[in-house]
């Protein structure tokens, strides 16, 4: 083709490129906005989408903006705040989901989007990684620091317990309850896993902690969250935030049996004590009532034991004491030694004083005038007269007083000696150079006796051994009939 034959050709292209362009229908933005809306969600109106969340926003209209992406892409998303709720995981920055929703368009930024229905973790490492965020989180805040846990009560009035009331859980528990320690329990039913296990556990603690002592329904004295074993899946709601928070704050304690023993979630490391087994966490909660009785008995023996000899060795002492205290002769041998010496120093004593006083009157009626001398002679001569007669009524009394006061004493030693109690007719018992018998067990057939009773004392020998004084008297006339030899 020559160089002339150019221009015509540009021309004819150019004309038909006018042409078409001019048959294309124009359109807005919004009309195209519009139509690839309607063309994303007519294909894509059911998605499962797995990824990674990034830039998790909450928005303070209720709604969450976020990205998935992987390796390649980013894809934003939303989550409303109607299905926020309804979600089984919350959504967290760096967790692997599965997201699932529809896709759509927002004509506004010209960009498309995923809107998120259901948030389901991606695999057990995703799963792990959220608990353990979560309980490094919670650690941090000191919910399951060892201070804050509470004692369990050794013998519970009522246990409350949270579980399915159709699994064999409870039927565990209350058989073992059963065996060991039979109590009071209350049931609170509630779902075990599920999108509905979290809210429902959580509502149960709050709610055995919000019960009133004395209402209509007993409040617990100890609460046991139990659940059989499962997959991390299954359990997931007992490593729920609302959950652990709500055993942490329980101000009942509480035992925490989720899974086997193997099994850990978060509310093991809140509740007050874990047990490996739902069995397990009822054996903690009470104790083994045949063993308490058992204590109790044996308890009750050593203080009987105690008490006999206490008394024993109180009764001992006293026998030992009466027999070091002296005999009457031996108390009364001083103060009546002392009496008599007193009463030979009183005449004496009186008839020198009168013999003093009479010189002293002789010494002075020497000096004095016959007349007046003999009057003041008289009234002192009166004077000492009457004085020596008081004194000597008063050392009569006080001698007649010293005199009762000695012979009371010696009819209270009279009553009180041994031998006083024998002339009422008792006698004592005593083996042949061995000493006294305090007791009928010391006595054998065949032992030599020596009897003394108050006008002497009688050899004996005893026939057979003496009767317990626990035996009825029935079964004393009997051995008597018998032929049965008697002390006496």
């Amino acid at each position: 083709m020559s160089s002339t034959d150019s221009p015509p050709l540009i021309a004819r292209t150019a004309s038909a490129d006018d042409a078409r362009v001019a048959n294309v229908p124009e359109f807005t933005v919004s009309e195209i906005s519009a139509a690839v809306k309607q063309s994303i969600e007519r294909g894509f109106a059911f998605v499962r989408v797995k990824g990674e969340l990034s830039g998790v926003k909450r928005h303070t209209s209720g709604h969450v903006y976020l990205d998935l992406k992987d390796t390649g892409a980013v894809l934003s998303g939303v989550i409303w705040k109607g299905s926020i709720r309804n979600l089984r995981v919350q959504p967290e920055n760096g967790l692997e989901v599965v997201a699932t929703g529809r896709l759509t368009t927002f004509g506004g930024q010209s960009k498309y989007q995923i809107v998120i229905e259901q948030l389901q973790l991606a695999g057990v490492g995703a799963l792990m990684k959220q608990i353990e965020e979560r309980r490094k989180k919670l650690t941090a805040e000191g919910l399951f620091a060892e201070e804050r846990k509470k004692a369990l009560p050794y013998l519970p009035r009522v246990i409350g317990v949270i579980t399915s009331p159709t699994g064999a859980v409870i039927r565990d528990i209350l058989h073992r309850l059963q065996d060991r320690f039979p109590r009071h329990v209350v049931v609170w039913p509630v779902a075990v896993q599920g999108e509905r296990a979290a809210a429902e556990v959580t509502a149960a603690i709050n709610g055995f902690n919000a019960l009133k002592p004395g209402g209509p329904v007993p409040r617990p004295d100890v609460l046991i969250v139990a659940r059989g074993g499962g997959s991390i899946e299954d359990l997931m709601a007992f490593n729920d935030e609302a959950v652990v928070r709500a055993a942490a704050a329980s101000d009942i304690p509480l035992i925490s049996a989720v899974g086997h023993e193997t099994d850990t979630t978060l509310i093991d490391f809140a509740s007050d004590r874990r047990a490996p087994t739902p069995t397990a966490a009822a054996e903690m909660a009470v104790p083994v009532r045949s063993e308490l009785v058992h204590k109790v008995v044996d308890r009750a023996h050593r203080l009987e034991t105690g008490r006999l000899r206490l008394f024993d060795g109180a009764r001992q002492r006293l026998t030992d004491i009466a027999r070091a205290l002296p005999r009457r002769e031996r108390l009364l041998e001083s103060p009546r030694q002392r009496f008599d010496h007193t009463a030979a120093k009183l005449g004496s004593a009186l008839t020198l004083l009168v013999h003093r006083q009479r010189a002293r009157f002789d010494r002075a009626a020497a000096g004095l005038t016959p007349a007046p001398l003999l009057q003041v002679v008289r009234k002192d001569h009166e004077k000492v007269t009457t004085l020596a007669h008081r004194m000597q009524l008063s050392m009569q009394r006080r001698a007649s007083d010293a005199s009762n006061r000695l012979t009371t004493g010696a009819k209270l030693l009279d009553t009180l000696s041994y031998r006083a109690t024998l002339n009422r007719g008792f006698a004592l018992v005593a083996k042949a150079g061995k000493g006294l018998v305090e007791r009928g067990a010391e006595i054998k057939a065949g032992d030599k006796l020596e009897i003394t009773f108050a006008d002497g004392t009688a050899p004996a020998t005893a026939t057979g051994s003496v009767v317990s004084s626990a035996t009825p008297p029935a079964s004393r006339k009997k051995a008597k009939t018998a032929g049965q030899g008697d002390l006496f």
